[in-house]
């Protein structure tokens, strides 16, 4: 069995051990100082985050596409951001592709299994012809999704450039990819629930990548 222990993601959070006793107030004073050390942990990261930017705006330089991937929230927030890159940046809607394992229907209501399925990571970036001229961002609160990591690895075979981005150092799919972002935004509020800190890392980072990315080519 996977001992989750070992994953900040997963800890209790010391400074929310009484949330079912707080007030409302009490409640949102401990998130928003939460939320604070997520943001934090960006700061930590940045020049990882640049790199990212500069692979993104070579990749679309050269005619290729930038592949974001991941499961549930980390999926989500990977299709969100491809999502709103035409609209803001009046580019083609295949330039950024937001894939989440179990496609379109898993972006509202959850898909089991979906995300532990190496295979499917493969083959949903297989589906889409991907090519060296592509870039891979994996996406993963903890680290360790299958279907990222099944992405990733057919993404290097392929010989793309990839990216992971965790909120555990060390993870699997910082190992599976060229380059590892993985801030530390720490044990959530409400155990085990990353899509609340891990959730906003995520996203402050995909707006800085999509957005640096459009300023390097001239979109904004």
């Amino acid at each position: 069995m996977l001992d989750l222990t070992k994953f900040t993601t997963e800890q209790r959070n010391q400074r929310s051990m009484d949330l079912d006793t707080m007030t409302s107030l009490q409640i949102v004073t401990t998130m928003n100082d939460e939320d604070f050390r997520a943001v934090q942990s960006v700061t930590k990261v940045l020049p990882q985050v640049a790199t990212a930017i500069d692979w993104a705006a070579e990749t679309l330089e050269r005619g290729g596409r930038v592949f974001y991937m991941g499961a549930g929230t980390s999926g989500r927030l990977g299709v969100l951001d491809a999502s709103e890159c035409p609209p803001t940046f009046g580019v083609s809607p295949d330039l950024i592709v937001g894939l989440i394992a179990g496609g379109e229907t898993a972006f509202i209501k959850a898909v089991e299994g979906a995300e532990d399925s190496e295979e499917l990571g493969a083959n949903d970036l297989r589906e889409r012809g991907l090519s060296d001229k592509d870039l891979v961002v994996g996406l993963a609160a903890s680290g360790r999704t299958p279907y990222v990591v099944g992405g990733l690895v057919h993404a290097k075979a392929t010989g793309c450039k990839t990216i992971a981005i965790a909120c555990n150092q060390g993870s699997k799919i910082g190992e599976s990819a060229d380059l590892a972002i993985e801030p530390v935004p720490g044990p959530e509020v409400l155990t085990g629930s990353t899509r609340l800190k891990a959730g906003t890392v995520q996203k402050l980072i995909l707006n800085m990548i999509s957005t640096g990315a459009m300023v390097k080519i001239g979109k904004v």
